[in-house]
C-alpha cells in the first residue's frame, strides 16, 4: 500500500480508457477522486456505479466518460442529472453508451467479481424492460435442480476501484463506519484499489459493524479531508442538501454548468481549494 497526494495516485492509476467505479451508497461518495479525475482530463472510461449522481454527472459532462454501467441515475431527492441526460439524449458533450442494471443485479455482479466468478446468479422475481434493451447484460436460466427461473448477471471487475473512507492506519489498513453500500465487494472486485481517508491515526478503533479493508487490498490512499463532500461522511460532516439543490439549476444550462466547472474545479489545484471557493471548511 503506498500512501499518495490524490494526484500522484490519480494520475499513476487512472488511464485513459480504464473501467473506474467510485463507490459510496450517498454515504462517502469520492467526489474528490472524481473530480481530479476531471482535472487530469482522462477521456474514454467506462464508469461504473450503483448510483450515478452529481460526481458522475460533473465527469459525463466534462468528457471524461465514453460508457456508463449503472442501476440508478439521479440527483437524490431532487430530479434528473442533466449532464447524463444531455449525453444520451443529445451525445453532447459526447455519445455515452450504457448498460443499465437494477441495485440487486450490480451487487451481485460487484460480489461474483470479487469471488472470482465469471458471472453471478439470482432469482428471476420478474420481468423487467431491460432484459429486452439492444445488448442487454442479464440471462435468463432455469434453475437445473428446480426449474425457477433464474438470472445470470455477467461479473464486474473494474481496472480500478476508487472509495473514500474515514481513517487509514499506520499499517494502510482503512476504515468505514456507516453505511457502506456495495464498498466491500467493489473493492475486493477492482484490479486496483484507490482510497481517499478523512485522515491518517496510528490504531484504528473500531465499532461494531464497522468495514475494514486490510492494507493487502488497498493499491494507494491518500489522505484528503472533505474528500466525500458535498456528499457526507459519517462523524466528520452532514450532506450539504442545499448543495444537491444548487446543482440541478446549474447543471441544466450548458454554458452555466462548464462556467462551474472551470471556476470551482479546474481553475483550483485540489480538493481543498475547491472547499475554499466554496466557503465549506475541511
Amino acid at each position: 500500500m503506498q500512501l499518495l497526494p490524490l494526484r500522484e495516485a490519480i494520475a499513476t492509476y487512472v488511464k485513459d480508457g480504464a473501467s473506474v467505479a467510485l463507490e459510496g451508497f450517498t454515504h462517502l461518495i469520492p467526489f474528490a477522486a472524481g473530480q481530479e479525475i476531471i482535472r487530469q482530463q482522462r477521456r474514454n472510461l467506462h464508469l461504473i456505479r450503483m448510483t450515478p449522481d452529481l460526481v458522475y454527472d460533473q465527469m459525463i459532462g466534462m468528457g471524461c466518460a465514453a460508457r456508463l454501467t449503472f442501476s440508478w441515475g439521479g440527483n437524490p431527492g431532487v430530479g434528473s442529472l442533466h449532464r447524463l441526460r444531455d449525453a444520451i439524449e443529445r451525445g453532447w458533450p459526447q455519445s455515452l453508451a450504457f448498460a443499465e442494471f437494477t441495485h440487486a443485479e450490480m451487487a451481485v455482479a460487484y460480489q461474483a467479481g470479487a469471488s472470482g466468478l465469471p458471472c453471478g446468479v439470482m432469482r428471476r422475481e420478474s420481468a423487467t424492460d431491460l432484459g429486452s434493451l439492444p445488448g442487454a447484460s442479464t440471462r435468463d436460466m432455469r434453475c437445473p435442480y428446480t426449474g425457477e427461473p433464474l438470472a445470470l448477471v455477467p461479473a464486474i471487475n473494474p481496472d480500478v476501484t476508487i472509495l473514500h473512507a474515514q481513517q487509514i492506519d499506520a499499517r494502510g489498513n482503512v476504515l468505514i463506519r456507516g453505511i457502506v453500500g456495495a464498498a466491500k465487494e467493489a473493492a475486493m472486485a477492482g484490479r486496483q484499489l484507490l482510497v481517499t481517508v478523512e485522515e491518517q491515526v496510528d490504531q484504528l478503533r473500531c465499532d461494531l459493524n464497522a468495514l475494514i479493508l486490510p492494507a493487502w487490498v488497498v493499491t494507494a490512499a491518500s489522505v484528503v479531508p472533505g474528500g466525500a463532500y458535498p456528499s457526507y461522511a459519517q462523524g466528520y460532516y452532514p450532506r450539504d442538501n442545499a448543495f444537491y439543490l444548487a446543482w440541478d439549476e446549474i447543471a441544466r444550462d450548458r454554458n452555466r454548468f462548464k462556467e462551474w466547472m472551470e471556476r470551482r474545479v479546474l481553475a483550483v489545484a485540489d480538493h481543498a481549494g475547491l472547499l475554499r471557493t466554496l466557503g465549506v471548511a475541511a
